[in-house]
């Protein structure tokens, strides 16, 4: 196993990872509404979403452009419609959650679809999709062997980010008055819906854009 690369990528998942998005926004969130196995279902979804990413750039860099240059713009409307549904939730749904012991369990099935969720959203975020496209073209060539060790690397990276991420989260949570959470949730998911009409606008777009190039 190459060791380097292995370092290397796991870097690269926590860098992936890092960057407080609405997937991180979603994270938070559910650890301050429902603790810890609740936040890090959704990292665990997500780092599922880097992986399968990974995966499909290690196969290789013209694949992944030419998947990319196929899908961006379902990507943009699936990943829109999906951040202002959940966005939507944050806002008005929080007194349903609330009303809950802030130690209630969280269910199997709740965090199924928590790590589900955060898998479609990772894989429909067209920051994600972009940052792989740069991330692999500064790899290089990654062949045999070594695409094992890239998706291995990015996964264990990411899902350590979002064991750290949670992890604070629900120690500070203790410490934090009850109603942190609830503004937590209203911003957060009114960041979700900004970023998810920027997406659909882009779409939008995207498709408009050549309709009107062909009528000039």
């Amino acid at each position: 196993m190459d060791l380097l690369l292995l370092g290397k990528c796991v870097v690269l998942g926590l860098a992936v990872a890092a960057p407080l998005g609405p997937i991180g926004t979603l994270c938070i969130n559910r650890t301050l509404k429902m603790g810890f196995r609740a936040g890090f279902a959704g990292g665990l979804g997500t780092a599922l979403g880097d992986a399968m990413y990974a995966a499909i750039a290690a196969l290789g860099f013209s694949a992944f452009a030419a998947l990319l240059a196929a899908v961006h713009i379902p990507l943009k409307l699936v990943g829109g419609l999906l951040m202002l549904w959940l966005g939507w939730r944050g806002i008005v749904g929080y007194s349903s959650c609330a009303s809950r012991s802030p130690h209630a369990p969280h269910g199997a099935r709740g965090l199924s679809g928590t790590v589900l969720m955060a898998f479609l959203l990772t894989i429909t975020n067209p920051m994600t999709v972009f940052f792989f496209a740069a991330m692999f073209a500064s790899l290089g060539s990654v062949t045999g062997a070594n695409a094992i060790v890239v998706v291995v690397g990015i996964f264990s990276g990411s899902l350590l980010w979002w064991l750290i991420l949670c992890g604070g989260v629900a120690v500070a949570r203790q410490r934090l008055p009850h109603n942190v959470a609830r503004w937590v949730s209203r911003a957060s998911g009114t960041a979700l819906m900004v970023i998810g009409v920027v997406a659909l606008g882009s779409a939008l777009w995207d498709l408009a854009l050549p309709i009107a190039l062909r009528g000039q």
